[in-house]
């Protein structure tokens, strides 16, 4: 079972030209799988029915996974039985028409734009304070997802015409606007910090760690932890709630959820509307809280 899994990872690698985190998710999950069904003495694929799959859903459950974990393995196992049906390894897909368990979509974490003031001006006058102070604002003023953000090369950046090339899930390219303030602070950051941060080494990462090295995704997070920490902001702060700020404040300002939904890079409409909820919590919460007869 285990080479079915491996064919399946260089399937999603070679065929679907996933990103490696999508990857390394699909086969966390299918591995898990492998487990129960290895457990239960089941070793081939081509045995289950569509009882065994909902057992396993309802382990998960049992658990206490929340249904989005539990949906998002089901994704995973329907995407790997499509593969093995492809690969004609199994005749029947036991997945086919197994619906996901009913998701209440929990609304994303966000800034007020005064705690968002707060954050920004929290980074010390120095290499590293320079440095993270760059990171939030492009992160702030793009959108971006911290994946990306991490992964920006230095010929990424056009201060010129104002914009950042990245690339997305799937590798897709998109180019996204940067605004002034994003700019001054990160063109303060490469003529006067980066190559202090370097300490001699080579290299075309934008932002680097201490030690000279990429930037990691759970560096940030604890970078980011400290400021808000410092900041006084109570909320559960994440590395993607900055990005989740960014959207929510382009519609509350007015901004059209198509143009929102090209700079987030979201494949799906469906993945941008959820801001659309947010603010419309936003305008009630400020209703409750200042008209007379609320």
């Amino acid at each position: 079972m285990k080479h079915l899994v491996d064919e399946f990872v260089n399937y999603l690698t070679i065929e679907k030209g996933h990103s490696q985190n999508t990857i390394k998710s699909y086969k966390r999950d299918i591995l898990k799988f492998v487990g129960f069904l290895k457990y239960e003495t089941i070793d081939e694929f081509s045995r289950l029915d569509q009882k065994r799959i909902i057992d396993y859903l309802m382990y998960l459950r049992d658990m206490n996974l929340s249904s989005a974990s539990v949906a998002r393995h089901l994704v995973s196992i329907k995407v790997f039985y499509k593969f093995l049906n492809n690969e004609k390894i199994v005749s029947i897909n036991p997945t086919e028409n197994i619906e996901s368990p009913r998701l209440l979509r929990r609304l994303p974490d966000f800034l007020t734009t005064e705690e968002v003031d707060k954050l920004l001006v929290q980074p010390k006058n120095d290499n590293m304070g320079t440095r993270d102070i760059a990171m939030f604002e492009v992160l702030y003023a793009t959108g971006l997802r911290v994946s990306e953000l991490i992964s920006l090369k230095i010929n990424d950046i056009n201060m010129e015409r104002g914009y950042i090339i990245t690339f997305g899930k799937g590798s897709k390219e998109r180019v996204v606007p940067i605004g002034k303030s994003a700019q001054e602070k990160l063109k303060r950051y490469l003529e006067e910090s980066r190559h202090f941060l370097l300490k001699g080494k080579g290299g075309d990462e934008l932002f680097v760690n201490r030690f000279g090295g990429k930037m990691t995704r759970q560096g940030f997070w604890k970078i980011i932890k400290k400021y808000a920490l410092l900041a006084g902001i109570k909320k559960n702060i994440s590395p993607h709630t900055l990005r989740h700020s960014f959207a929510t404040h382009l519609l509350e300002r007015g901004a059209d959820l198509r143009s929102v939904q090209q700079m987030l890079g979201h494949a799906d409409i469906s993945t941008t509307q959820i801001y659309t909820h947010v603010v419309r919590e936003r305008l009630k919460e400020i209703y409750d809280k200042h008209h007379p007869r609320a």
